[in-house]
C-alpha cells in the first residue's frame, strides 16, 4: 500500500521543524525524520489497529499520536493519505 503526504501536511511538518530548530537543530531534524518514518510504516500494521480520528465521523480516517502530535490519515483501497499534523491537545482547523 502506498503512503502519500499532502502538501498541507508537508508544510505543517516543515513549519514545526523550523520552530524546533530555532533552539535544537539536531532534535528538529530527528523529529521530522521520525514522523516521516513512522508515517511510512503505517502499511506494516493492520490499519484498524490505529484509532479512529476523534475529528471525523469516518471509519477510514485514523490517527496516531507520536511525540505529542496527532498524525491523521485517510485509508483507501490502494493508498494511505497523511494529511493532518496537530499537537495532541489542539483542535482541528481545516
Amino acid at each position: 500500500m502506498k503512503v502519500i503526504f499532502t502538501k498541507r501536511f508537508i508544510h505543517k511538518l516543515s513549519k514545526q521543524t523550523e520552530y524546533i530548530a530555532k533552539d535544537k537543530p539536531i532534535a528538529a531534524e530527528k523529529f521530522e525524520e521520525d514522523i516521516l518514518t513512522k508515517s511510512l510504516s503505517i502499511p506494516q500494521f493492520p490499519v484498524f489497529s490505529f484509532r479512529k480520528s476523534t475529528f471525523f465521523d469516518d471509519e477510514n480516517i485514523r490517527e496516531f499520536i507520536f511525540k505529542g502530535y496527532r498524525i491523521i490519515f485517510r485509508v483507501s483501497k490502494h493508498e494511505i493519505t497523511v494529511f493532518g499534523l496537530y499537537k495532541w491537545q489542539e483542535t482541528l482547523k481545516m
